[in-house]
């Protein structure tokens, strides 16, 4: 049989009471109770409780009070008892919504009784520091954080389970004795609510107030007891932000709105994504009116820019379009106060929706100081020229290069300035506003001022727009069409190359812009051929643009030459000249010179002609004023007798020392310089037996001074 091994005594004793201890508590729990929670203190056993009844009795008699105290528990208890006041007000108002007819206007005693509720809510918003929330919502956020605020002390107040010693002025002197650092702030017992002195925030009378951090961190302490049912006690204001997050108007909503049936006023208020059926709806209903005037403002701005008009009709476009813009800020803030406080939208659709109609009315108002100093300055170009007595174009154009670059800089400076403010209230530090504008000198300091300075000058052309693509014009000394502008050069696709100028060096250079025109193809390679003719400085504008006109219409019929250009250009300051460009296909120099020889004799040709074409013709002054008036007609009648020639023009043009001088132009049709000649002789001695037909005589050049006695 197998040998029976004896324990130790010793060791005996040891497993039997480790057998003992387990068989008395089996699962290895802890041999001590734990202890139950203290009870919940309600408010009325509070210390503060005496003191919370004084100050609201204290409010009823002197309701323009401050909220803001000297210590925490006065800033703390003011604060209470006033949006405790503002609730039951609010009450009050509501069941009298019945009481009188209509169904927009309240009574009086309930009128009473809004006003009371508003005056005493905006002074307890007071003492919130709302500083975290950036200034474009920083209002309405605000009066949402109070309404959540005071739910939250409503909860901190009946589910406390210690008695909660609010500090007055002796109470944090002696705190501070006790803390390693003496701080100006007091946080309420198990909770994040933490008051502070701000005397920065009250300049005026100094204080303490709700601190920033617990202001914005007051939505998430209301969304963890939303849950929670509410304790009755007499300061209790139940679906306090409820009602007013769920329902149109501010504090009490519109008593169009409290009339309607229980049943139609639940569903409206169906929530859908935190917002309510009525809030989504009369949401859409206003931006949609919103967006449709904007709509048809801009499209009337739009076709301003479409509109060409003279010089003199520049100032009465500009101020239009400022007619168009101003309406804009109005229906812009009017929109957005509907929707913050009358519709009532709240979170984060509130930040959105502000942030969203912030910018279009800072864009717009930008956009109006802008085209009102464009417009301020094309007034005063007319002005000062009205005011110097002239009314020339060319007086106009000459003032506002003047006036205009000063008003279109004044308002792109007030434009940075509300673009500047937009960026604060959007919530931008201005320290990192101020940073950011040092990047572009950084970026000019680590060598980029020439990539800068290329950009900055593409922006230019592109806005100012003094060449196009597509256009033939003449940048420098460079003659081309323009292919590309880019941000940082242009190109040229001259005749027999492609050039690509930098922008900083172009918007530096002459442009000259010829005009728009595509660029001719043709079947073998061709030459440029370019001819100058110096234009006579007794040439009137009138004389110039025919010789353009000619000179087109008769290089346009020869064969030899391919996509002729002519064009005005100034060789000297004083001197203007006739340009002509066209292409040629030839490949020997001697043809080549033909070809130019022939073609500025043609243009010389063409000059004479033109300057034959305006006679000047003096009548005595015993010619009457019926042979005045028959005398247009007279040489109208002379010319169509020719059909080579044609009457342009035909006036009284001076009154000079011996003659009244008539200068009429002429058009021929002639296929040249030589026939043309003989038409003009043949012209004027029919003109000569027409005057002297009808009396009229031609004087001689003598001047007699006559002496009548009396």
């Amino acid at each position: 049989m197998p040998t029976i091994r004896r324990i130790p005594t010793p060791l005996a004793g040891l497993l039997a009471a480790l057998l003992a201890l387990l068989l008395l508590n089996p699962l290895g729990a802890a041999t001590a109770a734990t202890p139950s929670p203290p009870p919940v203190i309600p408010i009325t056993a509070q210390p503060f409780y005496a003191d919370l009844q004084a100050t609201t009795a204290l409010w009823a008699d002197a309701p323009l009070g401050q909220v803001v105290g000297d210590s925490p528990r006065a800033t703390l208890l003011n604060f209470y008892a006033v949006m405790a006041r503002v609730g039951a007000e609010q009450a009050l108002a509501i069941q009298e919504r019945q009481q009188h007819p209509g169904l927009i206007w309240w009574g009086p005693s309930a009128r009473t009784h809004i006003a009371t509720a508003e005056q005493l809510f905006n002074l307890a918003v007071q003492a919130l520091d709302a500083s975290a929330f950036p200034d474009s919502v920083r209002r309405p956020m605000a009066n949402e954080a109070a309404m959540q605020l005071k739910e939250v002390l409503d909860y901190v107040f009946s589910h406390s389970r210690e008695p909660l010693q609010l500090p007055d002025s002796a109470g944090l002197k002696a705190l501070n004795a006790i803390r390693s650092q003496a701080s100006q702030s007091w946080t309420l017992p198990d909770t994040a609510i933490t008051l502070v002195h701000a005397s920065q925030l009250q300049a005026d009378n100094p204080g303490f107030v709700f601190s920033a951090g617990t202001v914005s961190q007051v939505s998430r302490m209301h969304a963890e007891i939303a849950g929670v049912p509410p304790v009755p006690q007499p300061f209790a204001t139940p679906g306090f932000y409820d009602g007013y997050s769920r329902t149109p108007g501010f504090l009490v909503p519109p008593r169009w709105y409290l009339l309607l049936p229980a049943g139609l006023r639940s569903l409206l208020e169906i929530s859908i994504a935190g917002q309510t059926v009525f809030q989504l709806a009369a949401a859409l209903l206003i931006v949609g009116l919103y967006l449709l005037l904007a709509r048809l403002l801009l499209r009337q701005l739009v076709r301003s820019y479409r509109r060409r008009r003279g010089h003199w009709h520049q100032d009465n476009l500009a101020w239009t379009r400022v007619l168009l813009v101003l309406p804009l800020l109005p229906l812009t803030h009017l929109t957005k106060v509907l929707l913050d406080d009358q519709i009532n939208i709240t979170g984060p659709p509130l930040v959105l929706i502000t942030g969203v109609f912030f910018v279009l009315y800072f864009a717009a108002a930008s956009f109006l100081v802008f085209i009102f100093f464009e417009a301020l300055g094309r007034s005063l170009s007319e002005g000062l020229v009205r005011l110097r007595g002239g009314g020339s174009e060319l007086q106009l154009r000459r003032a506002s290069n003047l006036v205009m670059p000063v008003g279109r800089a004044l308002g792109g400076l007030v434009a940075l300035a509300f673009i500047y403010r937009l960026l604060l209230a959007l919530g931008l530090p201005p320290g990192t506003l101020l940073a950011f504008s040092a990047v572009p000198g950084l970026a000019i300091g680590l060598g980029a001022s020439k990539l800068l300075g290329n950009l900055f000058a593409g922006l230019s052309i592109q806005t100012d727009r003094p060449v196009r693509v597509g256009e033939f014009c003449r940048i420098g000394d460079t003659l081309g069409f323009v292919s590309r502008i880019g941000l940082r050069s242009l190109e040229l696709q001259t005749l027999d190359s492609r050039v690509t100028i930098p922008n900083a060096i172009a918007d530096d250079l002459t442009v000259v812009n010829y005009s728009r025109r595509a660029p001719g193809t043709a079947a073998q390679p061709m030459q440029t051929v370019e001819v100058r003719l110096a234009i006579s400085d007794r040439f009137s504008p009138e004389q110039v643009d025919d010789l353009l006109q000619l000179a087109r219409q008769r290089l346009a019929s020869l064969d030899d030459l391919h996509d002729p250009v002519v064009s005005l250009d100034r060789s000297q300051p004083d001197q203007l000249c006739l340009l002509c460009l066209a292409m040629v296909a030839l490949h020997t120099w001697p043809a080549y010179l033909q070809v130019r020889e022939d073609l500025l004799l043609r243009l010389q040709q063409w000059h004479d002609q033109v300057r034959l074409s305006t006679i000047s013709l003096g009548v005595s002054y015993d010619t009457s004023a019926a042979q005045l008036q028959q005398l247009p007609a007279l040489i109208r009648q002379v010319v169509d007798d020719d059909p080579g020639f044609a009457l342009q023009s035909c006036r009284l043009m001076a009154i000079a020392d011996f003659s009244y001088v008539i200068i009429f132009r002429l058009h021929g049709r002639h296929d040249s310089l030589r026939a043309f000649k003989d038409g003009l002789h043949d012209l004027n001695r029919r003109l000569l037996q027409a005057l002297a037909a009808a009396g009229i005589e031609i004087p001689f050049p003598t001047q007699l001074h006559l002496q009548r006695q009396a």
